[in-house]
């Protein structure tokens, strides 16, 4: 139920740097923070905190792909120009400017819809503020801490929704869902080319420990894959 077939066009190991990805975000972009289905209906925007990551390139495409507008953060600008090639609108550079700031200027004021969120910490009040009125936040790490001050008037005023959640815990059943969906709405965008795998370099097995160092560097836009 969980396994998916080989996108067109595609080699093995291109199709391995799919799966935990494209589940993350899908379950949590789609249908938990439900991008497009919320009063703005397909004008949702959506700010992705990390957008070179493996996850944060995924959700710059997949919700790119399907006419939402994208915004994200990264730390530096040549991982900022990597997000906007691959479709995002506007790309902040964390360390020089401020997000909610940036965020409000690009939308008129208005905030975003969706927050796909793996800092968590002292960002989740700042994600409020960023927020458009019945705006969702997805958090799926905590880089920054689990802990967060949180103004709940917001939340109430506004309307607003934050969730958390961890795929690997969950039952079998709920990740085939999760597969048969992304066969039907992202494999024939991938079979197509409008959606690719961003892989920024491959490792032989036995150099697993050189894999994990040049994760531990930062440097990387996307995923790295181990050859087997």
């Amino acid at each position: 139920a969980q396994c998916l077939p080989v996108p067109a066009g595609l080699d093995m190991a291109s199709a391995a740097a799919l799966p935990e990805t494209f589940f993350t975000v899908w379950t949590n972009v789609f249908d938990r923070a439900g991008l497009g289905r919320g009063p703005a209906g397909s004008n949702e925007t959506l700010l992705v905190q990390g957008g070179a990551s493996g996850i944060g390139v995924a959700a710059i495409q997949m919700a790119k792909a399907k006419g939402h507008r994208v915004f994200v953060t990264a730390g530096t600008d040549d991982k900022c120009a990597a997000c906007k090639a691959l479709g995002a609108e506007v790309a902040i550079n964390y360390k020089t400017q401020d997000f909610v700031t940036e965020v409000k200027a690009a939308t008129g004021g208005r905030g975003v819809d969706v927050i796909l969120d793996m800092v968590a910490g002292d960002y989740v009040p700042r994600e409020i503020n960023a927020l458009a009125d019945d705006g969702r936040i997805a958090i799926i790490a905590l880089q920054r801490g689990s802990h967060a001050d949180v103004d709940l008037s917001q939340v109430l005023r506004r309307r607003l929704t934050i969730s958390g959640s961890t795929l690997r815990v969950r039952p079998v059943e709920f990740k085939g869902a999760i597969a048969a969906s992304l066969h039907t709405h992202i494999w024939p965008l991938l079979a197509a080319g409008s959606i690719k795998p961003v892989i920024i370099k491959t490792f032989r097995a036995e150099e697993a420990a050189a894999a994990h160092q040049e994760l531990e560097n930062g440097e990387h836009v996307g995923k790295i894959v181990l050859l087997w």
